[in-house]
Parts: C-alpha cells; structure tokens; sequence
C-alpha cells in the first residue's frame, strides 16, 4: 500500500475517532500527524512541525483576543448600536451589510482571512443581538470574501491569473471575477432563505438606545431606568473604547493596506490595551477559543503532512489517467474542493491548475470554464470550519452557540466539496461555451 493512501486512510479514521468519541479532532489529528509521520514516514520532528501553521495559530489568538477586549470594554456595543443605525434598523439587512463590506474589502486586495477576521467578530455579535443565525450570518461574511476575493486585483485573483499565464492557457480575469461575484451571490441568496433569512424580513429594531434591548424589563420605573441607562451608555465612547477603535482601524490598515500579518498586528494591539487596561481586560485571555485553535492547527498540521508526502500531488495525476473528459473536470474539481476545505486555498489554486494542464491541453474541455470552476469549488468550501474562514467564523461565535455552530457549518462545508464542483461544471463546463 502506498503512502499517499495510507495517508488518506488515516485522515478517514481521524474523523471517524473523533465523531464517536466525541472529541476535539485537532488532538486526534496531532495523534495521526505523530504515529504515521513517525513510525511509518519516517519523518523528523523538525518536518512534523514543519506542518504547523503557525501563522494561523497566531491569527487564531490575535483576532479572538482583540475582539474579546473589544466586548468586555463596550466597543462591540457601541459598533452593533451604530450599524443598527446604518440600516435604519431593518434586521433583515444587517447580514447583507455584512456580505457587502467583505466583498468590498477583498475585491481591493485584501487577503480573504484578513477581511474575514475583521468582519466576523462584528458580525457574530451582531446574530446574537438580534437573534440572527449564526450560521446565516457567518456564510454571508465567507462568501462576501469570495465574492471580491477573485478580481483582478485580488489575492486570489491575482494568483489564480498568474498561474494561468505561466502554464500557457487561456485566461478572462474579468469573467473570473464576474463568475465568481454572481456565483456567491445567488448562493447566499439561497443561504438567506434556508437559514432563517425570510423571518428576518420586516423586523425592525428601534435605533434609539433607550429601547434597544429586545425582552422586556419588568421591576417598575427603577428597572426601566437602569436599562435606560445602561442602553445609553453602551452608545457613548469613553477613552477605552476610542483606544479600541483606534486599533481595530489599525489592524484594517495594517492588515489590508499595509500587508502587515493579520495574526501578530491584531495580538500586538491586544497586547498594548491589555497593559493600558489590566484590570478590564485581564479576564480576556481564557475568551479567545482554545478549542478551536487546538481543532484546527491539527486538522492542517495532519494534511501538510499528507501534502509532504505527495498524496495531493498523487490525487491530480490519477486525473490526467481519466479518459472521460467531463468526468475528469469534476474529480479536479472535487479534488481542489475537498482538499481547500481543509487546507489553504491559495496553495490549492497554485497547485492544481498546473496538475490539470496536460489534461487541458487535450482541448476536450474549456480551459476557462474549468478555471472558473475549479476556483468556485476550492474557495466556495472556505466555509469549512477547518479553513482559516470557517475557523474565524467558530472562534468568532459565542461560546454557549459554539459547537452547534461548529456542526452546522461544518455540515454546510462538507457538502461544499461536491456541491459547488456539481453546479460549478454543470455551468462552466458541461455547457461548453468557455
């Protein structure tokens, strides 16, 4: 048996060990990564570690750590009170506000984890203010960053338009970008009405702060006037939260404009707060989701391996084998897909458009319609939990919606990787116009 298989075995065994034993997959997955890296492909330690991404990790911790800080000292408040302003109060236009925003950010060239890990902590604060799913509002955010995040002038873009140029193939940045725009648009439309969206529709909420809280507060005038208080207060800035604000801007600047490291500036910022302000923010720390951290730097540590030892590399060239066409586009397809879901998506765009170059030379299918395709069905399952999106998204949740959240998306995100290759090849590919 080969390596490149028994890797994909041991991946199959850590998720089943880790959903009938009810466990934290991470630490399955480090067991996984540990014993066959060892033992059966006689890897160091040194390329073991290798795998762990660390710059995850740190953003991971930064982020959750910044936004913590941001909700103990009243920041968060004062941001839900002012987008409830923003929309008029129309609770049905908060998530789209939301897509909006990290389309706009990643269609500039912000990276899609960076825009993401601004948007999400505001956005989850936001679904639990006003009763919004989670979910729903946390698949508008990934797929806003999506949306942007191949134009030409984009991360993703950029490199996916690059790569195609240096095989030799035929490329459309402008369709690309426009494929991709509408493809995850109408998809969220869909989200939009599977979770919960269409009860969102003609609720409003009162801007003014003396009546923002939803439930009612029996006690008499004494409790009408605390929360009247309370309400008001949560509008006004004081010098903690104008520090919180000055940073959060920073970390938008920083990690958008400035291509500064998402993870370090957000934790470096965190950090400079937390010494202004031990007392308020000492609490903090044990806030930022451990448990999600440890899920997802196992899950990526244990596929880096598989990665070393060429089982993605072995999966692209089975494809070139294929002799059916159509089928052949949708396994690359699904191998792009079920690979990003667990990995980066930058990596698998690099890697599987030059993997699929001798079959698309053959001329048997379009290589612009298989381009689009590939990129929706290797960015479309960044809703996985276990990619950086999905994984800022968890962390971003509170805590008692956590694991209901963790499951749901990560339902959403597996049936990512054969969705979107089916309707992405059924559109692109099949039809033979690109």
């Amino acid at each position: 048996m080969s390596l490149q298989v028994i890797s994909i075995i041991g991946l199959v065994l850590i998720f089943a060990f880790a959903t009938v034993r009810s466990v934290n997959m991470g630490a399955v997955a480090f067991l996984g990564a540990f014993l066959l890296g060892t033992f059966v492909f006689d890897k160091s330690n040194d390329d073991l570690f290798a795998g762990f991404p660390g710059d995850l990790f740190v953003t991971l911790v930064g982020v959750t750590l910044l936004f913590a800080i941001a909700k103990a000292n009243g920041t968060v408040d004062w941001l839900i009170h002012s987008g409830v302003r923003a929309v008029r109060g129309r609770i049905a236009l908060i998530p789209w506000v939301m897509f909006l925003v990290t389309s706009l950010l990643t269609m500039v060239g912000a990276v899609v984890p960076g825009a993401v890990a601004m948007m999400a902590p505001i956005g989850m604060n936001f679904a639990t203010r006003y009763r919004i799913n989670p979910l729903l509002m946390g698949l508008l955010i990934i797929n806003g960053a999506s949306a942007g995040g191949f134009s030409p002038i984009s991360i993703f873009g950029s490199i996916t338009n690059g790569v195609v140029e240096r095989s030799g193939l035929p490329g459309n940045p402008v369709l690309l970008w426009i494929s991709l725009l509408l493809f995850n648009t109408l998809l969220s439309v869909a989200v939009f009405f599977m979770f919960g969206g269409k009860q969102l529709l003609g609720k409003r909420v009162s801007t003014d702060p003396a009546q923002q809280d939803d439930e009612p507060v029996g006690g008499g005038g004494a409790a009408t006037a605390t929360r009247t208080s309370t309400a008001v207060e949560a509008t006004t800035l004081n010098v903690q939260r104008i520090v919180t604000l000055v940073g959060l801007v920073a970390l938008a600047v920083g990690a958008l404009a400035l291509e500064f490291d998402v993870g370090l500036l957000a934790l470096s910022i965190a950090t400079i707060i937390i010494l202004l302000w031990p007392d308020v923010t000492k609490k903090c720390v044990s806030e930022v989701a451990w448990p999600t951290v440890l899920l997802v730097c196992g899950v990526v540590t244990y596929v880096s391996l598989m990665e070393s030892v060429g089982t993605i590399e072995y999966l692209g060239n089975g494809v070139v084998g294929i002799g059916i066409p159509l089928l052949a586009a949708f396994v690359i397809c699904l191998i792009g897909g079920g690979v990003s879901a667990f990995a980066s998506t930058t990596g698998i765009l690099g890697a599987l458009i030059p993997l699929a170059v001798p079959f698309l030379q053959t001329g048997q299918v379009g290589a612009v319609g298989l381009i689009i395709a590939l990129a929706i069905s290797s960015s479309v399952v960044d809703s996985s939990p276990f990619s950086t999106s999905g994984a800022l998204v968890i962390a971003s949740t509170p805590e008692e919606a956590r694991d209901t959240t963790f499951k749901r998306l990560m339902a959403w995100g597996m049936s990512m990787i054969v969705v979107a290759p089916v309707l992405s090849v059924a559109i692109f590919v099949l039809p033979g116009w690109l």
